[in-house]
């Protein structure tokens, strides 16, 4: 029987509200988002810049995973992976994860003012893809490179955050990260392709098989490298040799997260989601803040 949200002691809801959100998923994104603004400032420092990017970052991931939960509530509480989640087993009621939602944007509000006007003004783009996503995938299959476009946000607008101005080059990190977080996310819709078939959710599990769409995600993975190669190339008076070795073992790590996942073993794509996806990103933001120190 689904739990009370009535019932939830206050005390509990700091806990409740971090695991609705998945507060560790953060570190996805996150870094992308150091590594955006440590390139437009060309070093590693001002710590209230980093403050309220930080407090933006945090807030507006929040605030899209809280919708995306409010939104997806009803197919969560169908698919018996999710089944759990709290708004379906009602440890959290709708009315909070909405107020949630209403928190982590003025969060994000309070967060922009202190940054350059130029954020506010792009900030309603990133919200509606936050609302639109949720959506995605109930009519195509591309629902996972508009994950990680979304998601891929982070470090344009950390480079606006510190430069007030939009550039190509944040673009590159942008796409770094739609096509590694839309190719993991295609490793992680495998678990859930049964369900997804029965109820007409759309996925490249569903639309292309497990083997095709695996091959997909190495496709994007590698991809993923070529444009950290061209970071390389594009902030060359920044980054040499340190971060081209952060590179390689980046490549491995992807190399590796595909080869423990197959069509006839899926037993470890949650270490490929959450563990290795986690890895990554810190041993990326690593090398390119060791490189800005080091030079």
């Amino acid at each position: 029987m689904p739990a009370d949200a009535s019932t939830t002691s206050p005390l509990n809801l700091p806990v409740l509200f971090a695991k609705f959100v998945k507060i560790e998923h953060s570190v996805f994104a996150l870094p992308f988002a150091y590594t955006g603004a440590f390139l437009a400032m060309g070093r590693v420092g001002d710590f209230w810049k980093m403050f309220w990017i930080t407090l933006v970052m945090v807030a507006a991931r929040s605030l899209a995973m809280g919708l995306n939960r409010v939104i997806d509530c009803e197919i969560d509480a169908r698919n018996p992976r999710t089944a759990g989640r709290e708004l379906p087993a009602g440890t959290l009621s709708i009315q909070q994860g909405l107020a949630f939602c209403l928190v982590s944007l003025a969060a994000l509000a309070l967060g922009l003012s202190q940054l350059p006007r130029l954020t506010w003004y792009l900030s309603p783009i990133v919200v509606a893809a936050f609302v639109i996503y949720p959506y995605t995938k109930r009519f195509t299959s591309l629902c996972h490179l508009f994950l990680g476009a979304t998601i891929g946000l982070a470090p344009v607008g950390a480079w606006v955050a510190v430069t007030g101005e939009l550039a190509w080059q944040p673009f590159l990190l942008m796409g770094i990260v739609t096509l590694w977080i839309g190719g993991f996310d295609v490793i992680y819709a495998c678990l859930d392709i049964d369900f997804d078939r029965r109820e007409g959710i759309h996925s490249l599990p569903v639309s292309l098989g497990v083997g095709r769409a695996l091959w997909v995600t190495r496709i994007a993975h590698l991809l993923a490298v070529v444009l950290m190669m061209w970071v390389g190339l594009a902030f060359g008076q920044l980054l040499g040799m340190v971060y081209y070795v952060g590179v390689a073992v980046v490549a491995v790590l992807l190399a590796y997260e595909n080869a423990i996942v197959s069509p006839r073993d899926l037993s470890r794509v949650n270490t490929a989601f959450m563990t290795m996806n986690g890895i990554i990103s810190v041993v990326y933001i690593g090398f390119v803040a060791a490189d800005l120190l080091i030079g």
